[in-house]
């Protein structure tokens, strides 16, 4: 695997973003909050993380929800995958939801996301007056689900 070199701020008392085992593709973020939050059902909140990255031209950053908070607790990201430009500077910031039907508690320095860093290719559009046909052709939203 090749390691890319990223420029990072953590005005945080939390631990830099770190992959979880060996191969884990996302980085765990953490809440970098004064007190505890609680999210109602449905609330939503921008959790920050203090954390300011410089990434490489021709990289991004992608926010994931993590699985466990997902499935424990009802907790994920809007957004998701949310992007984080090559050319952003601000503070890493996760936009969370509790989609359960529990008040849901935040504490300072959980794992509430993943971050994954990856390279991105660009697109140069070429206009043409028709595209090739496949089996699929239109069908789309679940329509190979059914016979």
């Amino acid at each position: 695997m090749s390691k890319v070199k990223v420029r990072i701020i953590n005005q945080s008392n939390n631990p830099l973003p770190e992959y979880a085992t060996e191969q884990a593709a996302g980085m765990d973020i953490r809440a970098f909050l004064e007190a505890p939050i609680v999210l109602n059902p449905l609330e939503r909140f921008l959790v920050p993380t203090g954390l300011f990255i410089e990434l490489p031209k021709g990289y991004e950053a992608q926010i994931r929800p993590r699985s466990g908070l997902a499935i424990k607790q009802g907790l994920t990201c809007l957004n998701s995958p949310g992007t984080i430009d090559a050319d952003y500077r601000g503070e890493v910031k996760i936009i969370l939801i509790n989609l359960s039907q529990e008040p849901q508690t935040i504490h300072p320095g959980d794992r509430i996301a993943q971050m994954v860093v990856h390279d991105v290719e660009r697109v140069k559009w070429k206009p043409v007056k028709s595209i090739s046909v496949t089996k699929r052709h239109d069908g789309g939203f679940g329509h190979t689900g059914k016979s």
